[in-house]
Parts: C-alpha cells; sequence; structure tokens
C-alpha cells in the first residue's frame, strides 16, 4: 500500500485511534485479514466470521510486525477502531486509488472472468508496473484489499469483479472507480439467484454505467445481452469477439492437436498472429478481451500477440493440465462450474484427446435453480456428442442427473457411471485409467472435486518413484 501515517488512515475510515502511542507512525506494508500473512508494515483487517474471529488474533499479529489492527472494538493493542471494518476498508480502498492515479481496468462476466483477468495482466505487465486481483478474490472484501496492495509505481490496476445480485458491481465500482469496463458474457452462473439472464444481465452492466466520457467499455460483440449495453454508458465503446463488426476479432481460429488455440488477431492498429499455451477453443474469446482491453491502453498488435503468447494459467485449478510420468494427462478445472465454463471445457477435452481416451468426471453445478435439471441433462448429453469415452458423475442428485443425460443422449450403459462422492470416483479411476487417457475434473467449487485430480497427479508421482 502507499505508505500511509495511522492518523490519515483513522481520518479516511472515521475511526478513533485506541492504544496508539504515535499516530503518525506509518503503514507501509500490505492490509491483510488473514493472520499468516502479515509482514512488518502491514495493517491487519479484523473480520468476525462464522467460526473465527480475527480480533482474537490482534496480539499475534502485532508480535509479528504489524502497526495496528482495524477494529471494531479495542483490543488491546494499537487499532483503529471502526463501526464496520468492511465498510472502513472499502472507504480506505477508495482513498487510495484516488491518490494513485493508475489506470483501473475492471471486468465481469458470467464465465471466463479469472482467467481473462490473468491474461490481461500478464500483458499490461509488458508495459508498465501491474497490480491484479489474485485468484477469484472478487467481492467487497477481496476487492478493495487488492486495490490496497498497489504503490506509487502501479500504473495498471486490473480488477475482477463478480456480482450476485442487482446493485453489487455499482458498489465495487464506487469503491474504485474504472476508466476500462470489461463485459466478457452473460450466462447462466448463478441464475438461480439472479432469477433469469436478463436480470443477470442487468447486474453485470453496472460496470459500464459509471465510466468517464474518456474511459471505454470494452464489450463482446457475440453476445447480444453484452453487446446491448453499449446503450447504458457515455464512455467510448470497444467491441471484441469472431463477429465481423467487432474492433478487435480473431481469424483462422483453430486448435493445435494438444488442444491449445491458434488465431490471427486483427486491431484497428494492425495484425498479429497467437499460438496460446492455455488449452481450449473458449480462450480466444478471452484473449480477445485481454487484446481490446491493451489496444485500448496503447499496445501495438504485435505485443499484443506476443504476451498472449506467452501467456500462462496464474490461477490454480483452471484446466491446470499435469502430464503423468505414465503418458495420462489430468485436467484440473475443478475451481467452479457453471452449464457456459462446463460447455467449453467438455470441448478443450474432446479437443485434447483426438485418438485417445478421455474421461468427464464431473460434479453438480450449483445455484442453477429451477435450470438445474435441464442444464445438468444437457452436460451429460453433450458429452455424448462429443464422443467423451467415459463420464464418471459424482455426488448427489445432480450427478444423477449428468449420468441420466447422457445416458438417454446415447445409450452408454457401462460407459455412463455415477459414483457417490470424490474418494469413489478416485478408487475407480485408479483402478481402470490406461497410460494416455485424458482426464477432465471439474464441478462447483462446493463439491471439492480438485481432490479427485491431486490424488491423480500423486498416483502418478508414486508410480515414478516405484518404477525408479
Amino acid at each position: 500500500m502507499i505508505a500511509l501515517s495511522l492518523a490519515e488512515i483513522a481520518a479516511v475510515v472515521g475511526g478513533q485511534t485506541h492504544d496508539i502511542p504515535d499516530p503518525s507512525v506509518e503503514v507501509t506494508g500490505p492490509v491483510v485479514r488473514d493472520s499468516r500473512e502479515v509482514v512488518p508494515g502491514s495493517l491487519f483487517a479484523a473480520f468476525v466470521g462464522e467460526r473465527v474471529d480475527g480480533h482474537d488474533y490482534a496480539p499475534q499479529v502485532i508480535e509479528a510486525g504489524a502497526v495496528a489492527v482495524l477494529a471494531s472494538r479495542p483490543v488491546g493493542v494499537p487499532a483503529i477502531v471502526v463501526d464496520d471494518v468492511q465498510t472502513a476498508l472499502g472507504a480506505l480502498a477508495r482513498h487510495v486509488v484516488r491518490r494513485l492515479g493508475a489506470t483501473l481496468v475492471a471486468l465481469t462476466g458470467s464465465a471466463g472472468k479469472t482467467s481473462t483477468k490473468d491474461l490481461i495482466a500478464q500483458v499490461l505487465q509488458r508495459k508498465a508496473p501491474t497490480v491484479f486481483t489474485p485468484g477469484s478474490l472478487n467481492n467487497e472484501i477481496g476487492l478493495p484489499l487488492t486495490a490496497l496492495s498497489a504503490t506509487e509505481e502501479t500504473r495498471f490496476l486490473v480488477l475482477e469483479m463478480g456480482a450476485r445480485g442487482i446493485g453489487h458491481i455499482r458498489y465495487l465500482t464506487d469503491l474504485t472507480p474504472p476508466r476500462i469496463g470489461l463485459v466478457l458474457n452473460v450466462g447462466t452462473a448463478h441464475i438461480g439467484e439472479f432469477g433469469g439472464r436478463e436480470q443477470i444481465a442487468q447486474a453485470k452492466g453496472e460496470i459500464v454505467e459509471g465510466l468517464p466520457e474518456d474511459g471505454a467499455a470494452i464489450l463482446n460483440a457475440d453476445d447480444p445481452l453484452v453487446r446491448a449495453m453499449a446503450s447504458r454508458t457515455k464512455a467510448k465503446v470497444v467491441l471484441f469477439g469472431e463477429s465481423a463488426e467487432a474492433d478487435v476479432r480473431a481469424e483462422n481460429v483453430r486448435l493445435t492437436d494438444s488442444g491449445q488455440p491458434s488465431f490471427r488477431l486483427l486491431t484497428p492498429s494492425g495484425a498479429s498472429d497467437v499460438t496460446m499455451r492455455l488449452y481450449g477453443e473458449h480462450h480466444v474469446s478471452n484473449a480477445l478481451a485481454a487484446a481490446a482491453v491493451a489496444h485500448e491502453l496503447g499496445m501495438s498488435a504485435e505485443e499484443i500477440a506476443t504476451a498472449l503468447s506467452e501467456a500462462g494459467s496464474l490461477s490454480r485449478w483452471r484446466m491446470e493440465v499435469t502430464e503423468r510420468p505414465d503418458g495420462v494427462t489430468i485436467v484440473n478445472d475443478a475451481y467452479n462450474a457453471n452449464p457456459e465454463s462446463m460447455r467449453a471445457a467438455l470441448r478443450a477435452l474432446a479437443a485434447m484427446g483426438k485418438g485417445r481416451r478421455t474421461w468427464a468426471v464431473l460434479g453438480k453445478m450449483a445455484e442453477l435453480g429451477d435450470e438445474a435439471l435441464a442444464e445438468h441433462d444437457a452436460v451429460g448429453r453433450l458429452a455424448v456428442r462429443l464422443n467423451v469415452s467415459k463420464l464418471v458423475a459424482v455426488g448427489g442428485i445432480e450427478a444423477s442427473w449428468l449420468q441420466l443425460g447422457a445416458y438417454n443422449e446415447g445409450s452408454w450403459g457401462e460407459e455412463s457411471v455415477h459414483v457417490s462422492d470424490a474418494q469413489a470416483a478416485i478408487d475407480l479411476l485408479r483402478s481402470e485409467l490406461r497410460p494416455g487417457d485424458v482426464v477432465l475434473v471439474k464441478a462447483s467449487r462446493s463439491v471439492g472435486l480438485e481432490s479427485v485430480a491431486q490424488a491423480l497427479v500423486e498416483t502418478g508421482a508414486e508410480g515414478e518413484v516405484a518404477a525408479r
């Protein structure tokens, strides 16, 4: 964080100082909410959770080098006491962003946010110091913590914004007003909470409503609900996609033999070829979105194409590919799932597994409401249409819908299996995998299927040790 004295911070957040001998002492390190992340110079934000109260760690964090605690009650060590820690954290982030002068890029969408954010960050880092959201910390707490990690050297601040209802993104953009706002797509993620795709579009479009006139709204030309958001902003509109009307678009899209996308990137300032290190054709749209942002910030087509071709995955469990010594390929995409991302992952599996035996280890897609049965059934059917060799549906009723969809689509019988839990899936795969097989693991985060992928990777490592 930019250096601020405790007295300045207290004034910004409307707090009272307690047990602070010298209010001129500065916070020079990060603002953190996890006591394990404290380093000398930190400010520790004490949140009260369902099981853990951050205030209980106050003496520990001061001993570890924190300058003070941002707290909702006195804690017997240096503290700035406020009515609400989350509100105070947001106020501090708003103040720091205004002081920075960095260009703020905000993005949202139903699918692909984190992968696209990672691409944007890796491209912009070629131009100037860039701070970006770690992982998927895109809510009312994670976003200000990311903004507060910026320093005086930061020139680009890339923030992922999530929404679970109308008004959520508006709140986040009020805390950290972007100059560039990007909307990737409007899908069915969280449709059970929103009530419909139109409501999702209403929520996602809030990201472009507050853009300044000299800013830019980067919109997906291939998604009608996103493209319609052009009427909701006074900023310049830049379209990306495969549509001929897109300002930044792709031509000659294909997948390499290993399932990595290759295409010709076309921008208003020139064209250049891209071959990505990431897996799956869905990353073309993500790459075009990143390219549109970078073009708007003055990068050439050649610079952008080089950066996209060299960019990797920065966030765990998102199409994370591991090649085992025995020739089995594990694709860990278990961080989260919705119908759009599930379909994209299955298509990537089909591309990667040409000429090989493929396994789709799939679980529940959460928060789909009344659409849950139809969407799980459709994913099971798609697995058959893509000629996935075997579907392993893991979990309860939603997994049975996946399995039933596959069975009804292709009468797979033994080729479609429903197992009770992750351990049952691990046992099945350990006994039946053969060298050369490709395994995709994907479900909503709550299912915890990353344990399946991790176990399969470890099995391969154990086999290598045994062979030696």
